[in-house]
């Protein structure tokens, strides 16, 4: 019987068909690993998005006093606060800063709240967005510690602590008829609500 050599070509050939075959058969097409794989329906509320840092106080004898600190969004939709309460004030507001009708830069109450957009931050800060406390029930002096619930737009709060620091800027008071609805930062001691 005569045998024939079989060209080593064919020999390759067949080997890395047998091989890809073997591969076909073990590995899933891409589009059913995509499929598959497990999406991470839970979305976080908007207190567990938010997070706060370097918050504090401005200490004050009486009248009012303001929070600040930096807002930092975590979460994939935007954050909106809408209220802040203490027992340390009767009243608090947030506010903004905006450029009135004779061009000065006025603070006023900001009714829809702070919205802090997904992935990003917003900074409380003198002369700038803070959170305003009108009619102190107490001194806060530098050191106290002041308790806060943040409540969100989804129904959703937080507590926060922050510490009392002395500031000597941020001295903010109502323009015009004192009707709460803006104040200015320039140069007065912080005052009672008597409407004077």
């Amino acid at each position: 019987m005569k045998s024939f050599p079989i060209p080593r070509l064919l020999v390759v050939t067949a080997a890395s068909v047998l091989l890809l075959s073997g591969c076909a058969a073990t590995a899933a097409p891409a589009s059913e690993t995509v499929e598959d794989a497990p999406t991470n329906t839970v979305a976080l509320t908007h207190s567990e998005a938010l997070h706060i840092e370097d918050a504090w106080v401005k200490a004050a004898d009486d009248g009012m006093s303001a929070a600040f600190g930096m807002l930092e969004n975590s979460g994939t939709e935007p954050v909106t606060l809408v209220s802040v309460t203490s027992a340390a004030s009767e009243r608090i507001e947030l506010h903004e800063t905006v450029e009135n009708d004779s061009g000065a830069m006025v603070m006023q109450e900001l009714p829809t709240g702070f919205v802090i957009p997904a992935g990003g931050s917003m900074e409380l800060k003198p002369g700038g967005n803070h959170i305003m406390l009108m009619g102190l029930a107490a001194p806060i002096q530098a050191g106290d510690e002041v308790n806060f619930t943040l409540t969100f737009a989804d129904g959703s709060s937080r507590e926060l602590t922050a510490p009392a620091k002395d500031y000597s800027g941020a001295n903010e008071h109502y323009e015009g008829d004192m009707d709460h609805s803006e104040h200015t930062e320039h140069g007065h001691d912080d005052h009672a609500e008597s409407g004077n």
